[in-house]
C-alpha cells in the first residue's frame, strides 16, 4: 500500500465541511466517492491535514491518501478530477513516505478572510459585504493583541473543559485592496469557529463600537461575546498549511477584483 499527498482547493458552499458526516455533504465525503469509482476499491484511507466548517473555502488544504494503485499520481490526480464536482479540484498528488501525516506534521497553518467594503454582483460566495464604514488602521492596531501565545477561549466554540484553547498565532495582517479588506492569520493550529470569530470582533473595532480594552478583557478572561460577533463562513478561506521547510507566503492574491 502507497501513501500519496493530496492538495486540493475546493468552495464550501454546497458543503457541511470538509469531514465525512452520515446524513450530510462534504468535501471528504465526495473525494473518497471519486477515488473509489477510480481506483474500485474502498480498501483506503484518507485523513485531511484538518477540518474547515460548513461554508468555508481552501486554496490549498493537504491530505494523504493510503491506497493500492498501479495509477500514476498524475493519472490518479487526472482521472479522480473527472469524477468530482467542479466545485472540488485536486492541484497535485505525490507520493510520499510511509511517515508522512497531513495533520501530525503540519507547523503552522494561514486563513485568509475577505471583507468586501461594497455589493458584490460576482463574488458574494466568497466574501463577507459590511455596509458600515470601516476603520482599517482601527483593525490592524487591534490585530496585534492576538499575536503571540494567547488563550483563546472567548473566541471559540471549543469547551474549554475539554481541550485547550491555548494557540500560538504568528501573525495577524491585514492589508485593503481596492474595495477588499484581507485579513491573514498564521497560527500552529486553529480551534472551532475561532479566526471568524476573531474578524467579527476586528470588524466591530473597524465600526467603532469595540474598544481595544475590551479586546483585551476577553483575552484574559472568558466571555461569550465574541460568539454573538461570528462572521459568515463565505469570506474564509484555508489559505496554506505548513510543513517542515515550506517558505511562507508574503503577498496577498484576492480572490475577487473590486477595483483597485
Amino acid at each position: 500500500m502507497a501513501r500519496f499527498k493530496l492538495t486540493l482547493e475546493y468552495e464550501g458552499t454546497r458543503y457541511s465541511g470538509w469531514q465525512v458526516q452520515k446524513n450530510a455533504r462534504t468535501v471528504q465525503g465526495d473525494l473518497m466517492n471519486a477515488i473509489g469509482v477510480v481506483t474500485a476499491t474502498k480498501q483506503f484511507e484518507l485523513y485531511g491535514s484538518g477540518r474547515t466548517d460548513a461554508g468555508v473555502h481552501a486554496l490549498r488544504q493537504v491530505a494523504h491518501l493510503d491506497i493500492t494503485t498501479m495509477l500514476a499520481p498524475e493519472i490518479l490526480r487526472r482521472k479522480v478530477n473527472d469524477e468530482l464536482p467542479s466545485d472540488i479540484n485536486i492541484l497535485e498528488i505525490e507520493k510520499s513516505s510511509h511517515t508522512f501525516h497531513a495533520r501530525h506534521d503540519a507547523v503552522a497553518r494561514s486563513y485568509l478572510y475577505q471583507i468586501a467594503r461594497r455589493r458584490t454582483a460576482f463574488g458574494k460566495r466568497f466574501v463577507w459585504w459590511i455596509k458600515d464604514e470601516l476603520n482599517a488602521e482601527k483593525m490592524k492596531q487591534a490585530s496585534s493583541l492576538f499575536v503571540g501565545m494567547q488563550n483563546f477561549r472567548s473566541f471559540t466554540a471549543d469547551d474549554p473543559e475539554e481541550k485547550s484553547t491555548t494557540v500560538h498565532l504568528e501573525e495577524v495582517k491585514i492589508v485593503e485592496i481596492g474595495d477588499l479588506i484581507l485579513i491573514r492569520f498564521v497560527g500552529s493550529h486553529f480551534l472551532w469557529k475561532m479566526v471568524r470569530q476573531l474578524v467579527g470582533t476586528l470588524a466591530e473595532v473597524g465600526r467603532g463600537k469595540l474598544t481595544t480594552a475590551k479586546l483585551e478583557e476577553w483575552l484574559r478572561q472568558g466571555s461569550d461575546e465574541p460568539a454573538k460577533l461570528t462572521a459568515p463562513p463565505s469570506g474564509l478561506f484555508l489559505e496554506r498549511v505548513y510543513y517542515k521547510g515550506d517558505r511562507r507566503v508574503q503577498d496577498f492574491h484576492p480572490l475577487l477584483n473590486l477595483g483597485h
